[in-house]
């Protein structure tokens, strides 16, 4: 695949190149502030971005801001965003313009290269790719406040895996059951949260994961 590099520290920005090249994908362009991540995703029309949050000049939310008009300018380029810490509002606010074909990790997961390469490949497929400890962080908050949608304690522990973006015989592997019980699981998020049936499960399984993060994009349903 083609991609382009926004991320301001040199030895992490080469270590990804390489890490890209000699796993046979492209890099086309890297970036290293905020202003130049547009021009190059106009230029170059990767088929995957990956983005630092903070960038230069502020390093404040300059990879973010790129991302949501980055997606507001192309609607299916898929875009990994790289972050040094937990950042919940960050992630919410990119998944809140529309799921498909983002992911959210940690830097220190790009030094984990299968999880890495995995995440790429996932959300360019459509799928989202939530590092693990921003899901954590996402059910912990959301323990405090009432259970999302009348979710069961099974199907909301689901979901979150969702969230991370594992398939669902990952999701059984995790959770010692089977495909057809996770699957079961599945269904049953799908129903309480009042999520069409057409669409394709691809796109239902973005729809539950933009609920859980408070996206608004699924309807509310009150929970029994």
């Amino acid at each position: 695949m083609r991609i382009v590099i926004a991320e301001d520290n040199t030895l992490l920005r080469e270590g990804m190149v390489l890490l890209l090249t000699s796993n046979d994908h492209e890099v086309v362009a890297t970036c290293a502030a905020g202003p130049e991540i547009l021009p190059a995703l106009r230029d170059h029309r990767p088929d995957v971005a990956v983005l630092d949050v903070r960038l230069p000049p502020s390093f404040r939310d300059e990879g973010l801001r790129a991302a949501v008009a980055a997606r507001e300018e192309f609607p299916d380029l898929p875009i990994l965003v790289l972050s040094q810490y937990v950042e919940q509002a960050y992630a919410a606010e990119l998944l809140a313009g529309g799921a498909r074909g983002i992911g959210y990790l940690l830097k220190d997961r790009v030094g984990r290269v299968e999880q890495f390469l995995e995440a790429l490949e996932r959300i360019t497929s459509g799928g989202t790719a939530l590092d693990p400890e921003v899901v954590t962080e996402i059910l912990s908050q959301k323990a405090a406040e009432r259970p999302l949608q009348g979710l069961t304690p099974r199907e909301y522990e689901v979901l979150g895996m969702m969230a991370q973006g594992l398939a669902n015989g990952a999701i059984a592997e995790r959770l010692v059951i089977t495909e057809r019980a996770v699957s079961k699981h599945i269904r049953g998020v799908f129903d309480k949260l009042g999520l069409p049936p057409e669409g394709g499960s691809v796109h239902r399984r973005v729809l539950a994961v933009l609920a859980f993060l408070g996206g608004g994009s699924a309807p509310t349903v009150s929970g029994p």
